[in-house]
């Protein structure tokens, strides 16, 4: 395994995470005595074969149903010193329902104390406001961390990207877990802000919400060739050394197996990333237009400034995805939690686009005549049976 310094905490942290959110048994919190013997032992497989694979930061959160109570069952019988230990914990309204959800999850861990507290979702300007007002959340984080029940503090997000940069500068986090693959490169700007402070950087989910890469398309496995998607994927974004590592949410001890292909790659990836890079470039503008291609996200309106909170660069972008690399099954996915994803995936779909007057929203778009007709056609491509988180699950 390969390591790096995980900024300010110092902590020698794996390049590969074992994430704690597809192993569990439920969504929902159960009787312990419900879970079967078999969705167990497959979890404690996991954990054992991460750890010896030298992948010893294991991540979970209190909104993964079973996952902390299921791993507080196993983590207590190993080499605690041996472990980076992680669990989330949402913001909330008060100080009291945070420190009781915080109480929970350390119960339900079993261990004396954890490496690190996410504060999971600051997706939106209110819930930093949560985490950072006299008496909020992290009043509450910061008596743990008193007392040695947690160890570093830190936050997950899904937010906009002016969220995550506020969260970034009020420099009370030492690491942040954000979205940043090859197919969404838009929160950079936010890795370097946590860079300059000496933040820990923490991919979330890049295999999956990166491209759903485990059923890549045919067209992206002959792209991406000699390599495979998800070695492609961990290769560009470990490429970059501001990125400390990238979360493998494992369902089984195989679920390993395909990113540790890339640990032999590091060392060459200037030489193997540029003409995969450019074979994916080129593809995309062959399909969609050199002209679009570069200025498609230029003067594009924030959802919350746009009739019907219809979200128009994430269509635009969903659509570029499937013209550029058939993902459809990962657009089509993505397009329907628009208006079911709250906060984490906000805004609404293009289903109402025909009866809106989107012409003032879009008046500083290079694209404005036109994008009306691919909203439409998005959607008539992209719409299916809604979608629900698998927290919602």
């Amino acid at each position: 395994m390969r390591y790096r310094r995980f900024g300010r905490t110092q902590l020698p942290m794996p390049v590969f995470s074992c994430g704690g959110m597809r192993y569990q048994f439920s969504w929902q919190d159960i009787s312990p005595s419900t879970i079967p013997e078999d969705n167990q032992r497959n979890l404690e497989a996991t954990i054992r074969r991460a750890v010896e694979l030298g992948i010893n930061h294991i991540e979970t959160a209190r909104g993964y149903g079973t996952s902390e109570v299921q791993l507080g069952k196993i983590l207590p019988r190993l080499p605690r010193e041996k472990l980076i230990v992680q669990t989330k914990v949402a913001p909330k309204p008060t100080a009291k329902e945070f420190r009781e959800t915080l109480e929970t999850s350390l119960r339900n861990l079993r261990l004396d104390y954890i490496d690190l507290l996410g504060i999971h979702g600051i997706n939106l300007p209110e819930h930093l406001e949560q985490v950072l007002r006299p008496g909020g959340c992290l009043e509450v984080a910061r008596d743990f961390q008193a007392a040695g029940k947690i160890r570093f503090i830190g936050f997950s997000t899904h937010g906009s990207l002016e969220v995550i940069r506020q969260a970034i500068a009020s420099d009370v986090f030492d690491y942040v877990n954000l979205h940043w693959y090859y197919i969404n490169q838009q929160n950079w700007p936010a890795i370097l802000d946590a860079q300059a402070r000496d933040m820990g950087v923490f991919i979330i989910s890049p295999a999956d919400k990166g491209g759903m890469l485990y059923k890549p398309p045919r067209r992206l496995v002959e792209l991406c060739a000699p390599l495979s998607p998800i070695v492609f994927n961990d290769l560009f974004c470990l490429s970059h050394p501001q990125v400390h590592t990238l979360s493998i949410g494992a369902a089984r001890p195989s679920d390993f197996d395909e990113h540790l292909k890339v640990l032999d790659l590091l060392d060459q990836a200037d030489e193997i990333l540029p003409p995969i890079l450019a074979r994916l470039e080129q593809a995309a503008i062959e399909r969609l237009g050199e002209d679009w291609y570069y200025t498609w996200q230029e003067g594009l309106p924030d959802y919350r400034h746009t009739p019907g909170e219809v979200n128009i660069p994430i269509i635009l972008w969903l659509w570029n995805l499937v013209q550029a690399y058939d993902l459809l099954e990962y657009a089509r996915m993505r397009y329907n939690l628009l208006g079911n994803g709250g906060h984490w995936f906000p805004g609404a779909n293009a289903a109402q686009v025909k009866h809106l007057d989107l012409a003032p929203c879009l008046q500083n778009s290079p694209h404005r005549h036109k994008i009306p007709r691919i909203l439409q056609a998005a959607h008539d491509l992209l719409s299916g049976t809604p979608q629900r988180r698998l927290s919602q699950s």
